[in-house]
């Protein structure tokens, strides 16, 4: 626990393959604890999330600004997960 930070005790829910990598980090020495180890993976995804937002616009600086309309369309059709469509893969036999 970090001293003199305002802090807030929330509960979240994880995937159980998550929570048991997080056990076994905290098991291995890694981190002191569960609670320890979850602020500390946020923060590393925060400035993870913080680098690449900068790497993102300065990219789009360098090449013609912000996405179009259509630009951005594109690029969230790519990267969006799919969902199945329905009446594919679920064949039946006869």
């Amino acid at each position: 626990m970090v001293f003199g930070i305002a802090t807030r005790k929330l509960t979240i829910t994880l995937p159980e393959d998550q929570l048991t990598q997080v056990r076994e980090i905290v098991n291995a020495g890694s981190s002191s604890s569960v609670s320890a180890f979850v602020p500390h993976a946020l923060g590393v995804a925060l400035f993870d999330a913080a680098g690449w937002q900068e790497m993102l616009e300065t990219t789009l600086l360098r090449t013609g600004g912000p996405l179009k309309q259509k630009e951005r369309a594109w690029a969230d059709a790519l990267l969006s997960p799919k969902s199945p469509r329905k009446g594919h893969g679920t064949r039946r036999a006869a």
